[in-house]
């Protein structure tokens, strides 16, 4: 159970997919949802910019024409707060806020820069998941969702964990069972290599040969969602190339849950 998730939006189009899917999953578990913009101190304010809450409800019929504000949390039980932060560094002011109000799920949209171009220019998306212990539904440039943008329907049915030795898949798992378990969900595991690690027998680790990201990306075009266990980012040439979760990032057919290892 989601008791309370935070989406971060910059206010463009690529991250719709991520509001939809935020806002769905608040009605779903009734949670508190934070809607949260970093600005530079230097722009002027737009609140009309934040994503429209009442408009998609309504469109998925969850309610009526005309519904005020007061009936998000009394029809559906789900709390929404606009938040914007000034700070001039966007993932430092997101990093800050979500240590301090703690989350149980982020949701973000990434442009999925990979390569010395991502190390230089910076992407908000990693740095706030690498920076928190914060589980964090991420959604790439390449990603298609699970919740239907124009009814609100949500077809999540198939997860897939890709699973090493390090860090322990253990925590993702725990995760995963416990924000979805009123769902349908086929779960399965996912190794490049041998040996592979144990899950128990509930649920069997499948080995495949090749490149671990190359398994990873042909496993996102046949399910719902990955749920990567992630450890962060170790010495200077991974900070250039990026933490295996990053490089799937950039490609992946289908949303991630970048869980931290405990």
């Amino acid at each position: 159970m989601i008791r309370s998730i935070a989406l971060s939006t910059d206010f463009s189009d690529a991250g719709r997919i991520a509001f939809i899917h935020a806002l769905r999953l608040a009605v779903e578990f009734k949670a508190r949802l934070d809607l949260i913009h970093v600005r530079d101190p230097h722009d002027r304010a737009d609140w009309d910019k934040f994503p429209h809450v009442r408009e998609t409800l309504q469109a998925w019929g969850m309610l009526p024409p005309g519904a005020s504000v007061s009936q998000i949390a009394g029809s559906l039980g789900v709390t929404v707060r606009k938040v914007e932060i000034n700070d001039a560094d966007a993932a430092d002011g997101l990093t800050k806020y979500l240590a301090e109000h703690r989350p149980e799920l982020l949701v973000m949209a990434s442009h999925g820069r990979v390569g010395l171009n991502r190390w230089l220019a910076g992407s908000v998306s990693a740095e706030v998941a690498m920076a928190t212990d914060i589980p964090t539904l991420l959604f790439g440039p390449e990603a298609r969702g699970f919740v239907d943008a124009d009814t609100g329907a949500i077809g999540l049915s198939t997860a897939t964990i890709p699973v090493d030795h390090e860090p322990s898949p253990i925590r993702a798992l725990q995760i995963l069972q416990e924000f979805f378990r009123g769902f349908q969900v086929d779960i399965s595991a996912l190794h490049a290599g041998r040996p592979g690690p144990e899950l128990g027998d509930a649920i069997p680790v499948r080995l495949v040969g090749g490149d671990a990201v190359d398994a990873i990306l042909a496993e996102s075009a046949r399910v719902d969602l990955l749920v990567m266990p992630t450890a962060g980012r170790h010495g200077f040439m991974d900070m250039i190339r990026g933490s295996t979760t990053e490089l799937v990032l950039h490609e992946a057919a289908c949303p991630i849950l970048a869980v931290p290892a405990e």
